[in-house]
């Protein structure tokens, strides 16, 4: 339980391995795990647009929304991994399912040893 600081977002391409960083060098955000059960989290990219003026055009607005992963719901944790239940999220198709991310803590450290997959509900 508690919270974490985004260091870093690295994505791996399951058929040839190869990674790369998808939101930048630096990206930003927090991951959180409460008491109660619930989880939320909320990563954005490291080169966000600022919009021009007081309310974003909706070209910065696809353009923000392409730089942002935001859900929230409840978890569980089974051995080495975390299943996410959506219960709200930035991309409605996410709302719903079931997110698992493999985990390794060490001190005050949270990675993510493998690759990202996504479990179907």
């Amino acid at each position: 339980m508690g919270t974490w600081k985004i260091q870093s977002f690295v994505r791996e391409v399951v058929g040839t391995g190869q990674r790369y960083n998808e939101f930048g060098e630096k990206p930003d955000g927090y991951i959180s795990y409460l008491p109660d059960g619930r989880m939320h989290a909320m990563l954005v990219a490291d080169n966000r647009v600022k919009p021009t003026g007081a309310l974003p055009t909706d070209e910065e607005k696809a353009k923000l929304f392409g730089t942002m992963i935001a859900y929230a719901g409840t978890y569980r944790i089974d051995g080495e991994k975390v299943i996410h239940d959506v219960q709200v999220s930035w991309n409605q198709l996410w709302t719903g399912s079931q997110q698992v991310r493999f985990f390794k803590a060490e001190s005050d450290t949270l990675s993510s040893p493998q690759p990202l997959r996504r479990a179907r509900a």
